[in-house]
C-alpha cells in the first residue's frame, strides 16, 4: 500500500504539504498543488480514512438506528438514508434496536467511540435525557421522542382520519383501531385521528381500541380476540400494514371474508400490501421522500451545526386496494 510519504518523496515536498492538499486547509501554491496531485495519482494513492478521522475528527460516518429491522417499512426507509448518504460521500451504518433501550445506549455509546458524523433515530424508548450527551448531530424520523431535535415524518394524525372517513363512507358500522407500541409519538397521532371521526358516534367504545404494537403476530391474536368479542366490528383501522396483515390472517382463520363480512386499512404504503391476498388498502407515507429528508437535513446539520432546528412533516394518500368494499 502506498504511502503519504511515498507521496511527498515522489512530488518533492513536505508528508506536511501532502496532508495540506488532502485535507485542504493551510495554503499551498498551485504549483505545488498540482504536483502533490499528480503523484496521488500517479502512486494511486488512497488516504487512510482512519487517520484522517482522527486528523479531521470526522468519519465520513452516519448511522440509522431503526427497531425492528424485520419490518419492512425500516428497510425501505434505510435504503433512501444510504442512497443520500453515498451520495455526499459518506458510509452508512444501520443498527436494529429490537426496540430496546439498552442496545439503543449500546449503540450511541459505540458509535460515539468510532466519532461518527451524525445520527438518525427512529425510537419509542428514547428521551431528551438520553441524547442530551451526544456530541453530533441527531434527527429523529419517523417518531418524536426529543422536541429539540429536528423531525422528520408524516401527519400521522390527518392519515387516520383518512382511514377512519373512509371506512364510514363505505358504510362500515362499527369501526375498531388496532394501536403501535404505546410510546411510540405516532401510535398516539394515529390513535388521534381515529377518535377525531368516531368518538362522538353512539357505537364508539375504548373497547373498540386495542393493541397490536406494530408486530404481525400480536395484532393477529389482539384481533382475533376483539372480533370474538365484539362480532359488530365490521371495519378495521390497522396502525400499520404489517399489522394490517396480521389482521388478514386472523380474519381468514376466524372464517370471514373480507372485505365482504370487514373492512381493512393499514398504514404505512409498504411493498407488503401489494402481495397480500387481499391486497390491503392503505394510508401511504412517502418512504423514500421521508429517509432521504431525514439524510439531508442532518447533513446540513453537520456541516452547519448552528442552524435552526426544524420539523417535516409529510402528507399522505389513501390507496385504495382489495381490502375494503367498493364505494356506493
Amino acid at each position: 500500500m502506498v504511502t503519504i510519504r511515498e507521496v511527498a518523496k515522489r512530488a518533492g515536498v513536505s508528508v506536511a504539504t501532502v496532508s495540506r492538499v488532502l485535507n485542504k486547509k493551510g495554503y499551498v501554491s498551485p504549483k505545488t498543488r498540482e504536483k502533490v496531485e499528480q503523484s496521488i495519482h500517479d502512486l494511486k494513492y488512497k488516504p487512510n480514512d482512519v487517520a484522517r478521522s482522527l486528523f479531521k475528527g470526522k468519519s465520513k460516518m452516519i448511522a440509522l438506528l431503526v427497531p425492528d429491522i424485520m419490518n419492512p417499512f425500516f428497510p425501505e426507509l434505510a435504503r433512501s438514508v444510504e442512497d443520500i448518504c453515498n451520495s455526499y460521500g459518506y458510509t452508512f451504518v444501520l443498527c436494529n434496536t429490537d426496540h430496546s433501550i439498552e442496545k439503543e445506549l449500546a449503540y450511541l455509546n459505540a458509535l460515539q467511540q468510532k466519532s461518527v458524523d451524525g445520527l438518525i433515530i427512529v425510537s419509542s424508548t428514547l428521551t431528551g435525557e438520553h441524547t442530551k450527551e451526544i456530541n453530533v448531530p441527531i434527527i429523529s424520523l419517523d417518531r418524536t421522542f426529543d422536541t429539540n431535535l429536528s423531525n422528520v415524518k408524516s401527519n400521522n394524525r390527518q392519515g387516520a382520519r383518512l382511514a377512519a372517513e373512509h371506512l364510514k363512507v363505505i358504510d362500515c358500522k362499527v369501526i375498531a383501531h388496532i394501536t403501535g407500541p404505546e410510546n411510540a409519538s405516532n401510535t398516539e397521532e394515529r390513535k388521534q385521528g381515529y377518535l377525531d371521526v368516531v368518538k362522538d358516534e353512539e357505537w364508539f367504545s375504548t373497547d373498540y381500541i386495542v393493541s397490536g404494537d406494530y408486530n404481525m403476530q400480536k395484532a393477529k391474536d389482539a384481533i382475533k380476540k376483539l372480533l370474538l368479542e365484539h362480532p359488530e366490528i365490521d371495519g378495521l383501522f390497522v396502525g400499520n400494514d404489517v399489522m394490517g396483515a396480521g389482521a388478514l390472517k386472523a380474519i381468514e382463520e376466524l372464517e370471514m371474508q373480507v372485505p365482504h363480512d370487514i373492512s381493512i386499512i393499514g398504514f404505512d404504503g409498504i411493498s407488503l400490501g401489494e402481495t397480500t391476498t387481499p391486497t390491503l388498502t392503505t394510508v401511504a407515507q412517502p418512504i423514500y421522500k421521508m429517509g432521504s429528508r431525514a439524510a439531508e437535513l442532518l447533513i446540513e446539520q453537520i456541516n452547519d451545526p448552528d442552524i435552526p432546528k426544524k420539523t417535516v412533516e409529510f402528507p399522505v394518500e389513501l390507496i385504495e386496494r382489495q381490502s375494503t368494499r367498493k364505494r356506493r
